[in-house]
């Protein structure tokens, strides 16, 4: 199985998202699982990996209200980096049927078990993993997680629901 990573060009590609929403910076890793197949429809296995990259710079938009004094990434932030780290597990299906980003968007649909154990700051290199744990036609769960210098600083479980748009609509 391809082990895949993406530069930011290739993020932009992949992702809808534009600054100052666009919170992931590089895919590092995609570690698919499970027998490629052909299917109108991505998919992934259980247990398909992904690891992304955020560095947090102190020129972020949010840090001039959040808070001044004591610049803190929003939690509600990191969670959506989870989240769009999380939507590249469909990428190397994507990526066979020829059709990235053409009309498929992974939405979120609910967060359990969100915890922030240390905050985010300006300078912190956080390393975003996430794994998918349940796959249901397309409703998806992942379990993600984000460390800076090795220690876990936020995790959460990510339900979302992957839905296709078509260009005609």
């Amino acid at each position: 199985m391809t082990t895949y990573s993406l530069s930011s060009d290739q993020v932009k590609k992949f992702l809808p998202h534009r600054f100052p929403f666009l919170l992931v910076d590089r895919i590092l890793e995609i570690h698919p699982v499970g027998e490629e197949r052909d299917s109108d429809f991505p998919v992934a296995e259980v247990g398909t990996r992904v690891i992304g990259l955020k560095n947090v710079s102190a020129n972020e938009p949010y840090f001039q209200g959040h808070f001044p004094d004591f610049a803190i990434v929003p939690g509600v932030l990191i969670v959506e980096t989870m989240a769009q780290v999380a939507g590249f597990s469909v990428y190397p299906s994507l990526m066979r049927m020829g059709k990235l980003s053409h009309g498929f968007q992974c939405i979120l649909i609910g967060l359990d078990k969100a915890r922030f154990r240390k905050p985010a700051v300006p300078g912190d290199r956080m390393i975003i993993e996430s794994e998918v744990v349940r796959c249901r036609g397309k409703i998806w769960s992942f379990q993600c997680s984000v460390s800076v210098e090795g220690q876990r600083i936020s995790e959460a479980e990510i339900l979302a629901n992957l839905t296709y748009r078509s260009q005609e609509s």
